[in-house]
């Protein structure tokens, strides 16, 4: 899979990006990323991206000529058609299931917005998929973009070190009904820690029993926790 993210901060990615699940994917070749500042598609010599609202009011907007030609630089890289993504809160809510859709893909491409946002023009030349990570602003899509990078390599086959760690964790399709459920509650050594033993069922080997015992802490968790994900 190739992931392309058009950002003002390149430098945001490495670091989070390089590390762990990853990190580890893209040295096994499963993955590679390639960040492109829009900054360097600029048509004027000061680099400027964002100018003053029409209309008035506080920040700056993302210009479109910027964002218009990274884009079709940036695809013309590579012959695969890329799935073209703008991290806004306006957008879709991210969810388990998109991450699934999007780790068939062979490539993606995020855009991550800055200031005010990106001059509605452009965005409706792209024709992306609007994505948000929840109800609250950032200061950019930086952040998003590598959440969301980093829940779709993590599905990739082979990026996990068990074939089956991400079929169980939570949002995946478990439930009586397919419901996508929250995960069971987990323990490890020691067996008692503070005056708090482990589940007596997790430690007696009965393996039916333990696949009894995290089918009906899911569900009584999500009802506690998450009953919307139940809802019909």
């Amino acid at each position: 899979m190739r992931i392309d993210v058009l950002t003002l901060f390149p430098e945001m990615f490495e670091p989070v990006l390089g590390a762990s699940i990853c990190g580890r994917a893209r040295a096994a070749g499963l993955v590679d990323w390639h960040i492109t500042n829009i900054r360097d598609f600029a048509d004027n010599k000061h680099a400027k991206v964002d100018d003053r609202p029409f209309g008035g009011g506080p920040g700056m907007v993302m210009m479109c000529q910027p964002v218009w030609d990274a884009v079709q630089a940036v695809e013309a890289l590579d012959a695969r058609r890329a799935r073209r993504i703008v991290l806004t809160p306006q957008g879709r809510p991210f969810t388990q299931a998109i991450a699934e859709e999007l780790s068939r893909d062979e490539r993606v491409l995020l855009v991550a917005g800055h200031y005010e946002g990106i001059d509605e023009r452009v965005i409706e030349a792209i024709e992306p998929l609007e994505i948000s990570v929840g109800d609250f602003v950032l200061s950019g899509g930086e952040l998003p973009a590598m959440l969301m990078i980093d829940a779709i390599v993590r599905l990739l086959p082979g990026a996990l070190g068990h074939q089956d760690s991400a079929a169980e964790d939570s949002f995946m399709p478990r439930g009586p009904a397919g419901q996508r459920l929250l995960d069971c509650p987990h323990y490890t050594r020691p067996r008692e820690w503070q005056g708090r033993p482990v589940p007596e069922v997790l430690i007696s080997g009965d393996h039916g029993a333990v696949e009894r015992w995290r089918a009906e802490q899911m569900l009584a968790r999500t009802k506690a926790r998450r009953p919307d994900l139940l809802d019909p």
